[in-house]
């Protein structure tokens, strides 16, 4: 397996590691058999998070049977206040069987409000600073759905590590990769495989690998076999063929037409609602196979899809010209 340094951090990690969203879906014997075969096929990353229901759980189950330093463990949490980061924290701890963490991440910041309220003197920041000094955690980092968001983030030297989606349809965030590369900061790629939408999985692994400026990528998994797929890709690293390349681009040509980059630039929507989170959580249902997952989200907004009142302002904002307006119409017909 190939394995690269995650910027100032120093941790050595697998190009392929282990995304923690779709283990939830299976038992704590399988979750283990997953991590044994990752470990065996030089996976040494894993990400997972707070809001993935039981996934700290069942990766620290594994952990403690397998060994908790056979791997660089990453997490992330929404707290964005000191009090509530350090109650997120003494959970990610509780379910994750540990007493320390190589790579806190603040979960999805999505503005510059909030990122300004996670630094602020009450921030979550701080308090993650200081379990830094106390050897709790050892690396910071954040992951954001927002190109605009990570540019800032990055000019504030305060983070050690970026996640963002990239796979062959979500290229928008190849330049902030290369400044961060610039900076020393890891870039952690998160959907490469565009949430499941795009099949060829191996294919979607080796084109996001042959960008230097990307340190690694975290497909979620459940099962063995897709261990196995995946991790193939940073072991047999060899680039894509003439004809693999054909194969991408009419798989990225199928998915253009209807498919949210999570830009942003649709907004502010006129009734309130967050357009692109709906497709995200779109993605939960029809494609991780998390449907109560994803229900029980879209419920919980106090706008969701079924809200648009279908004023049109949003639709010549997108930039890839997407027709947002049934989209939403569809996701509320699934989720609603």
């Amino acid at each position: 397996m190939e394995k690269r340094i995650l910027g100032r951090t120093g941790f050595e990690v697998s190009v392929v590691g282990f995304g923690g969203i779709p283990i939830q879906r299976v038992d704590e014997e399988t979750a283990y058999e997953m991590i044994k075969t990752a470990h065996e096929r030089g996976i040494n990353f894993i990400d997972t998070a707070r809001g993935y229901n039981q996934s700290e759980a069942l990766i620290g189950h594994a952990l403690e049977k397998i060994g908790r330093d056979k791997f660089i463990l990453a997490t992330k949490a929404h707290g964005r206040t000191y009090d509530d980061i350090l109650k997120d924290v003494e959970n990610c701890l509780k379910n994750l069987r540990t007493d320390y963490i190589d790579l806190f991440q603040f979960h999805n910041i999505a503005t510059k409000e909030l990122l300004d309220l996670v630094m602020s003197d009450k921030g979550a920041l701080k308090a993650i600073k200081e379990l830094k000094d106390q050897g709790v955690i050892k690396e910071i980092g954040l992951s954001s759905h927002s190109v605009d968001l990570l540019k800032i983030a990055i000019e504030t030297d305060e983070f050690s590590t970026i996640q963002y989606p990239y796979n062959p349809v979500e290229r928008q965030g190849e330049e902030v990769f290369r400044k961060a590369k610039e900076r020393n900061i890891g870039v952690i790629c998160m959907k490469p495989l565009a949430g499941g939408a795009i099949p060829k999985g191996e294919l979607c692994l080796r084109f996001i690998l042959d960008n230097k400026n990307i340190t690694t990528a975290i497909p979620g998994m459940d099962s063995v076999e897709q261990v196995i797929e995946n991790s193939r890709a940073g072991i047999d690293r060899r680039p894509l063929t003439s004809a693999e390349w054909e194969i991408i681009n009419k798989e990225v040509g199928t998915l253009e037409k209807e498919f949210c980059r999570r830009c942003g630039y649709c907004q502010p929507c006129s009734v309130g609602m967050n357009i692109s989170f709906q497709f995200i959580l779109e993605g939960y249902y029809s494609r991780y196979d998390l449907p109560d997952w994803a229900i029980g989200r879209y419920e919980a907004q106090e706008v969701n899809a079924g809200d648009c009142i279908e004023c049109g302002e949003c639709e010549p904002r997108c930039p890839y010209n997407l027709p947002i307006i049934d989209m939403l119409k569809r996701v509320h017909a699934q989720l609603g």
